[in-house]
């Protein structure tokens, strides 16, 4: 995990310790000094804990230089916090803030790309006077061990919103899938609850008690059927398990919770409303918008992402 500011910026540009005030008048309205000479000014700014070297920092940040904005991301970026490659760069006013500050700090622009960014020259139309400031927002900070477990979260609150903001859009299409599911369960007989997002888990057979964790690499046979018997897809007749990593999105939200629940060597049948599956989107020539979803799987084994 050593995603970082450093190269983020850089690319986007090449394509267009202690705080503490000192004496000295700022050439900056607004901002203070560290002993360090990275300039600094807070908007928000809180208490608590502060993050330390190795900590992965959720961030909004915006890179101006001269009053123009030369790089400013559409989501929040994960940047782990690092030594300063030089006195008072930018990595020094991340490990002044708090959870919820925001800041903005002014920094050597020729020492930050050619120390920081390991660049061997500033790119074509900066010079070293030209005035280098990132404005930061930090959303969150944690240790690295904890990236997973704050990613599978992030995944979770999306597939809510989706689902939520599904059943908003298209009210017709999904009384008329929830009718359906609702009468295919009754006629065969399936009377468990839902889990809260309305996923109906169905055990078929019992594993070695072991669950997978978000991350984990999951191998899995199955097969996946419409509601009318239909079958979709099916790694059992293809006569190769899949694996794949689960809980972190990279599957169906339906299936990300459903394998979750189940232990190694577990057999399961998934009943999954449609917007937990592919929502309105037609997926091939055998898959509908609005499908409600079935499969059948077993949790063959799981091991720990590399």
């Amino acid at each position: 995990m050593k995603r970082s500011i450093l190269s983020m910026a850089v690319v986007a540009m090449l394509l267009l310790g202690t705080m503490c005030a000192c004496g000295e008048k700022s050439p900056y309205p607004g901002f203070q000094k560290t002993q360090n000479g990275l300039y600094y000014q807070f908007f928000e700014k809180n208490e608590g804990a502060q993050p330390q070297n190795g900590d992965l920092l959720e961030v909004l940040f915006a890179c101006i230089i001269n009053d123009t904005n030369v790089y400013i991301p559409a989501m929040p970026n994960i940047i782990q916090l690092q030594e300063s490659s030089f006195p008072g760069d930018l990595f020094e006013g991340l490990a002044m803030m708090h959870k919820g500050d925001s800041a903005s700090f002014i920094v050597n622009i020729d020492s930050t790309f050619k120390k920081m960014m390991r660049q061997p020259q500033l790119p074509e139309g900066f010079t070293s006077t030209d005035v280098m400031r990132f404005n930061v927002r930090v959303n969150d900070f944690y240790p690295e061990s904890e990236y997973l477990m704050h990613y599978a979260a992030k995944v979770k609150k999306a597939n809510e919103e989706r689902s939520a903001k599904l059943k908003e859009e298209h009210p017709e299409e999904t009384a008329i899938a929830a009718q359906q599911l609702a009468e295919y369960l009754v006629k065969n007989k399936i009377e468990v609850e839902p889990t809260p997002s309305g996923l109906y888990y169905v055990m078929t057979q019992e594993g070695n008690g072991e669950k997978p964790e978000a991350g984990q690499i999951v191998k899995v046979h199955y097969t996946g059927k419409l509601l009318d018997g239909t079958v979709f897809d099916s790694s059992v007749e293809r006569g190769e398990p899949i694996s794949i990593p689960i809980g972190v999105g990279n599957v169906i939200p339906g299936w990300d919770e459903g394998i979750m629940m189940m232990s190694k060597g577990e057999k399961a049948m998934l009943y999954i409303p449609y917007y937990l599956a592919y929502g309105d989107r037609q997926n091939g020539d055998k898959l509908p918008a609005f499908s409600n979803l079935i499969f059948d799987v077993e949790l063959i084994d799981f091991e720990t992402a590399k």
